[in-house]
Protein backbone atom coordinates (compact mmCIF):
# COMPACT_ATOMS: atom_id res chain seq x y z
CA UNK A 1 0.00 0.00 0.00
CA UNK A 2 1.19 3.29 -0.71
CA UNK A 3 2.38 5.81 1.77
CA UNK A 4 0.15 8.63 2.57
CA UNK A 5 3.02 10.81 1.70
CA UNK A 6 3.43 9.45 -2.05
CA UNK A 7 -0.32 9.75 -2.43
CA UNK A 8 -0.25 13.71 -1.32
CA UNK A 9 2.38 14.10 -3.89
CA UNK A 10 0.70 12.25 -6.66
CA UNK A 11 -2.16 14.12 -6.24
CA UNK A 12 -0.54 17.59 -6.25
CA UNK A 13 1.03 16.44 -9.68
CA UNK A 14 -2.44 15.16 -10.82
CA UNK A 15 -4.09 18.74 -10.01
CA UNK A 16 -0.76 20.78 -11.97
CA UNK A 17 -1.39 18.50 -14.99
CA UNK A 18 -5.09 19.31 -14.59
CA UNK A 19 -4.14 23.47 -14.25
CA UNK A 20 -2.10 22.87 -17.31
CA UNK A 21 -4.96 20.62 -19.53
CA UNK A 22 -7.71 23.83 -18.42
CA UNK A 23 -5.55 26.51 -19.69
CA UNK A 24 -5.01 24.64 -22.70
CA UNK A 25 -8.49 23.92 -23.03
CA UNK A 26 -8.88 27.76 -22.69
CA UNK A 27 -6.69 28.60 -25.12
CA UNK A 28 -7.62 26.18 -27.96
CA UNK A 29 -11.59 27.15 -27.43
CA UNK A 30 -10.44 31.02 -28.22
CA UNK A 31 -8.44 30.28 -31.17
CA UNK A 32 -11.25 27.39 -32.32
CA UNK A 33 -14.25 30.23 -32.13
CA UNK A 34 -12.28 32.50 -34.50
CA UNK A 35 -11.19 29.78 -37.01
CA UNK A 36 -14.71 27.90 -36.77
CA UNK A 37 -16.61 32.25 -37.86
CA UNK A 38 -13.62 32.46 -40.62
CA UNK A 39 -15.06 28.50 -41.88
CA UNK A 40 -18.27 29.01 -41.63
CA UNK A 41 -18.87 32.67 -43.22
CA UNK A 42 -16.74 31.46 -46.05
CA UNK A 43 -17.99 27.87 -46.49
CA UNK A 44 -21.23 28.98 -49.01
CA UNK A 45 -18.71 30.27 -51.48
CA UNK A 46 -16.25 27.53 -51.10
CA UNK A 47 -18.71 24.91 -51.71
CA UNK A 48 -20.38 26.79 -54.97
CA UNK A 49 -16.95 27.10 -56.51
CA UNK A 50 -16.76 23.42 -57.75
CA UNK A 51 -20.18 23.62 -59.50
CA UNK A 52 -18.75 27.14 -60.95
CA UNK A 53 -16.30 25.70 -62.14
CA UNK A 54 -18.03 22.36 -63.57
CA UNK A 55 -20.50 24.67 -65.57
CA UNK A 56 -17.73 26.61 -67.09
CA UNK A 57 -15.93 23.77 -68.06
CA UNK A 58 -19.27 22.17 -69.88
CA UNK A 59 -18.92 25.54 -72.44
CA UNK A 60 -15.52 24.59 -73.20
CA UNK A 61 -13.31 21.84 -74.22
CA UNK A 62 -11.09 19.63 -72.52
CA UNK A 63 -8.14 20.70 -74.49
CA UNK A 64 -9.22 24.85 -74.30
CA UNK A 65 -7.25 25.09 -70.99
CA UNK A 66 -4.52 22.72 -69.48
CA UNK A 67 -5.84 22.74 -66.08
CA UNK A 68 -8.92 20.61 -67.67
CA UNK A 69 -6.65 18.18 -69.34
CA UNK A 70 -7.13 14.32 -68.10
CA UNK A 71 -4.35 12.30 -68.62
CA UNK A 72 -3.41 8.60 -67.45
CA UNK A 73 -2.17 9.13 -63.78
CA UNK A 74 1.27 8.04 -63.64
CA UNK A 75 2.67 10.69 -61.32
CA UNK A 76 0.89 12.03 -58.85
CA UNK A 77 1.25 14.48 -56.14
CA UNK A 78 -0.66 14.46 -52.72
CA UNK A 79 -0.97 17.32 -50.44
CA UNK A 80 -1.32 16.19 -46.52
CA UNK A 81 -2.42 18.81 -44.08
CA UNK A 82 -1.71 17.59 -40.61
CA UNK A 83 -0.47 19.82 -37.32
CA UNK A 84 2.37 20.71 -36.18
CA UNK A 85 1.42 19.69 -32.02
CA UNK A 86 -0.13 16.94 -30.47
CA UNK A 87 -2.45 16.63 -27.80
CA UNK A 88 -5.55 16.58 -30.50
CA UNK A 89 -6.83 12.98 -29.56
CA UNK A 90 -7.01 10.96 -33.29
CA UNK A 91 -6.59 14.33 -34.99
CA UNK A 92 -3.52 13.22 -36.72
CA UNK A 93 -3.59 9.54 -36.27
CA UNK A 94 -7.03 8.92 -38.14
CA UNK A 95 -6.12 11.24 -41.28
CA UNK A 96 -2.19 9.81 -41.82
CA UNK A 97 -3.80 6.40 -41.09
CA UNK A 98 -6.19 6.94 -44.05
CA UNK A 99 -3.77 9.00 -46.39
CA UNK A 100 -1.31 6.03 -46.15
CA UNK A 101 -4.08 3.68 -47.22
CA UNK A 102 -4.64 5.68 -50.01
CA UNK A 103 -1.05 5.71 -51.15
CA UNK A 104 -0.30 2.26 -50.89
CA UNK A 105 -2.99 2.14 -52.99
CA UNK A 106 -1.53 3.75 -55.58
CA UNK A 107 1.70 2.99 -54.97
CA UNK A 108 1.99 0.16 -57.33
CA UNK A 109 0.79 2.16 -60.72
CA UNK A 110 2.02 5.45 -59.94
CA UNK A 111 4.97 7.73 -58.78
CA UNK A 112 3.84 9.33 -55.88
CA UNK A 113 5.26 12.63 -54.46
CA UNK A 114 4.45 13.95 -51.22
CA UNK A 115 3.94 18.05 -49.57
CA UNK A 116 3.71 17.45 -45.96
CA UNK A 117 2.05 20.60 -43.94
CA UNK A 118 2.93 19.83 -40.21
CA UNK A 119 5.36 17.97 -37.96
CA UNK A 120 3.29 15.30 -37.42
CA UNK A 121 3.02 14.27 -40.89
CA UNK A 122 6.61 14.67 -41.40
CA UNK A 123 7.96 12.39 -38.51
CA UNK A 124 4.86 9.45 -39.98
CA UNK A 125 5.93 9.76 -43.48
CA UNK A 126 9.84 9.74 -42.66
CA UNK A 127 9.22 6.31 -41.62
CA UNK A 128 7.74 4.97 -45.08
CA UNK A 129 8.80 4.90 -48.64
CA UNK A 130 7.26 7.31 -49.99
CA UNK A 131 9.51 10.35 -51.34
CA UNK A 132 8.70 13.36 -49.73
CA UNK A 133 9.45 16.61 -52.17
CA UNK A 134 8.39 19.58 -49.88
CA UNK A 135 7.62 20.36 -46.18
CA UNK A 136 6.40 22.99 -44.21
CA UNK A 137 6.98 22.50 -40.30
CA UNK A 138 6.82 24.80 -37.54
CA UNK A 139 4.66 27.19 -38.60
CA UNK A 140 1.42 25.63 -40.11
CA UNK A 141 -0.79 27.60 -38.17
CA UNK A 142 0.73 30.86 -39.14
CA UNK A 143 1.07 30.49 -42.88
CA UNK A 144 -0.47 33.32 -44.86
CA UNK A 145 -2.91 33.36 -47.77
CA UNK A 146 -0.45 35.07 -50.18
CA UNK A 147 1.98 31.59 -48.98
CA UNK A 148 -0.53 29.02 -49.83
CA UNK A 149 -1.70 30.94 -53.20
CA UNK A 150 2.21 30.67 -53.61
CA UNK A 151 1.77 26.56 -52.92
CA UNK A 152 -1.26 26.64 -55.16
CA UNK A 153 0.68 28.26 -58.02
CA UNK A 154 3.55 25.37 -58.24
CA UNK A 155 1.06 22.63 -58.03
CA UNK A 156 -0.90 24.31 -61.26
CA UNK A 157 2.49 24.91 -63.38
CA UNK A 158 3.52 21.52 -62.39
CA UNK A 159 0.50 20.03 -63.29
CA UNK A 160 0.88 22.01 -67.03
CA UNK A 161 4.22 21.20 -67.31
CA UNK A 162 3.52 17.42 -66.13
CA UNK A 163 5.58 17.06 -63.87
CA UNK A 164 2.39 15.55 -62.30
CA UNK A 165 -0.57 13.85 -63.97
CA UNK A 166 -3.14 14.52 -60.96
CA UNK A 167 -2.89 16.48 -57.58
CA UNK A 168 -4.76 14.81 -54.11
CA UNK A 169 -5.60 16.49 -50.78
CA UNK A 170 -5.86 14.97 -47.70
CA UNK A 171 -7.32 17.05 -44.92
CA UNK A 172 -9.31 16.74 -41.92
CA UNK A 173 -12.86 18.71 -42.85
CA UNK A 174 -14.34 20.72 -39.94
CA UNK A 175 -17.84 19.09 -39.54
CA UNK A 176 -18.46 19.15 -35.76
CA UNK A 177 -16.79 19.53 -32.36
CA UNK A 178 -16.74 15.93 -31.80
CA UNK A 179 -15.56 14.59 -35.12
CA UNK A 180 -13.89 15.76 -38.18
CA UNK A 181 -13.59 14.06 -40.82
CA UNK A 182 -10.69 13.03 -43.34
CA UNK A 183 -11.28 13.84 -46.80
CA UNK A 184 -8.76 13.02 -49.25
CA UNK A 185 -9.98 14.51 -52.85
CA UNK A 186 -8.57 15.54 -56.27
CA UNK A 187 -7.33 19.23 -56.64
CA UNK A 188 -5.87 18.01 -59.85
CA UNK A 189 -7.18 18.24 -62.75
CA UNK A 190 -10.41 19.79 -62.80
CA UNK A 191 -13.99 17.74 -63.03
CA UNK A 192 -15.23 17.91 -66.65
CA UNK A 193 -18.57 18.61 -66.67
CA UNK A 194 -19.73 16.04 -69.69
CA UNK A 195 -22.77 17.57 -72.02
CA UNK A 196 -25.75 14.96 -71.79
CA UNK A 197 -26.68 13.13 -75.25
CA UNK A 198 -29.88 15.78 -76.92
CA UNK A 199 -29.02 18.25 -74.73
CA UNK A 200 -28.90 21.85 -76.08
CA UNK A 201 -25.60 23.73 -75.51
CA UNK A 202 -25.61 27.27 -75.46
CA UNK A 203 -22.14 28.73 -75.52
CA UNK A 204 -21.92 32.11 -73.69
CA UNK A 205 -20.36 35.73 -75.51
CA UNK A 206 -16.71 35.47 -73.81
CA UNK A 207 -15.20 38.47 -72.61
CA UNK A 208 -12.75 39.46 -73.12
CA UNK A 209 -12.37 36.00 -74.42
CA UNK A 210 -12.29 32.68 -73.63
CA UNK A 211 -8.63 31.92 -72.86
CA UNK A 212 -8.03 35.17 -71.10
CA UNK A 213 -11.12 34.13 -68.80
CA UNK A 214 -10.12 30.81 -68.10
CA UNK A 215 -6.29 32.09 -67.24
CA UNK A 216 -8.02 34.19 -64.55
CA UNK A 217 -10.65 31.95 -63.23
CA UNK A 218 -9.59 28.80 -63.27
CA UNK A 219 -6.34 29.45 -60.91
CA UNK A 220 -8.59 31.94 -58.68
CA UNK A 221 -10.35 28.21 -58.23
CA UNK A 222 -7.43 26.37 -57.32
CA UNK A 223 -5.86 28.78 -54.65
CA UNK A 224 -9.31 29.39 -53.10
CA UNK A 225 -9.69 25.51 -52.86
CA UNK A 226 -6.31 25.15 -51.31
CA UNK A 227 -7.14 28.02 -48.79
CA UNK A 228 -10.57 26.41 -47.87
CA UNK A 229 -9.07 23.13 -47.26
CA UNK A 230 -6.05 24.82 -45.32
CA UNK A 231 -8.97 26.51 -43.30
CA UNK A 232 -11.11 23.48 -42.73
CA UNK A 233 -7.89 22.01 -41.47
CA UNK A 234 -7.03 24.45 -38.84
CA UNK A 235 -10.63 24.96 -37.37
CA UNK A 236 -10.93 20.67 -37.59
CA UNK A 237 -7.23 20.85 -35.32
CA UNK A 238 -8.51 23.50 -32.54
CA UNK A 239 -11.96 21.41 -31.99
CA UNK A 240 -10.10 18.03 -31.81
CA UNK A 241 -7.19 19.95 -29.36
CA UNK A 242 -10.43 21.42 -27.09
CA UNK A 243 -11.88 18.15 -26.80
CA UNK A 244 -8.94 16.34 -25.80
CA UNK A 245 -7.67 19.24 -23.32
CA UNK A 246 -11.76 18.74 -21.95
CA UNK A 247 -11.20 14.96 -21.57
CA UNK A 248 -8.09 15.31 -20.30
CA UNK A 249 -9.59 17.72 -17.82
CA UNK A 250 -12.27 15.84 -16.53
CA UNK A 251 -10.36 12.52 -16.49
CA UNK A 252 -7.90 14.27 -14.13
CA UNK A 253 -10.40 15.74 -11.86
CA UNK A 254 -11.63 11.75 -11.33
CA UNK A 255 -8.61 10.58 -10.57
CA UNK A 256 -8.09 13.19 -7.92
CA UNK A 257 -11.27 11.87 -6.63
CA UNK A 258 -9.86 8.67 -6.27
CA UNK A 259 -6.69 9.34 -4.89
CA UNK A 260 -8.08 11.27 -2.96
CA UNK A 261 -10.52 8.15 -1.39
CA UNK A 262 -7.61 6.12 -1.42
CA UNK A 263 -5.81 8.73 0.86
CA UNK A 264 -8.50 8.93 3.18
CA UNK A 265 -8.81 5.07 3.46
CA UNK A 266 -4.91 4.56 4.00
CA UNK A 267 -5.23 7.86 6.83
CA UNK A 268 -8.55 5.95 8.87
CA UNK A 269 -6.59 2.77 8.23
CA UNK A 270 -3.73 4.57 9.91
CA UNK A 271 -5.44 6.32 12.66
CA UNK A 272 -7.28 3.02 13.65
CA UNK A 273 -4.43 1.19 13.83
CA UNK A 274 -3.11 3.83 15.94
CA UNK A 275 -6.38 3.97 18.43
CA UNK A 276 -5.81 0.21 18.67
CA UNK A 277 -2.61 0.42 19.98
CA UNK A 278 -3.15 2.82 22.45
CA UNK A 279 -6.23 0.86 23.17
CA UNK A 280 -3.85 -2.17 23.83
CA UNK A 281 -1.51 -0.32 26.18
CA UNK A 282 -4.23 1.15 28.26
CA UNK A 283 -5.54 -2.45 29.26
CA UNK A 284 -1.83 -3.65 29.40
CA UNK A 285 -0.97 -1.39 32.33
CA UNK A 286 -4.71 -1.84 34.20
CA UNK A 287 -3.63 -5.64 34.19
CA UNK A 288 -0.46 -5.32 35.53
CA UNK A 289 -1.21 -3.11 38.46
Amino acid sequence: MPALIDLRRRIKSVRNTQQITRAMKSVATAKFKQAQRRVLESRPNWHNYPELAAKISAYVSKSSHPLLERRKEKKIKVLVLSSDKGLAGAFNSNLLEETQSFLEERSSRCDIRLILLGRKADLFFKKTSFPIERTYVDRVQKLSEEELKDLAGSLMQEYIINKSDAVYVAYNEFKSILSPQVTITRLLPLEFQETEEGEVQLIPDWEPGMISFLNTVLPLYIEGQVWHFYCESIAAEHAARMMAMDNATNNAEDLIDDLTLSLNKLRQASITTELLEIISAVEALAQNR
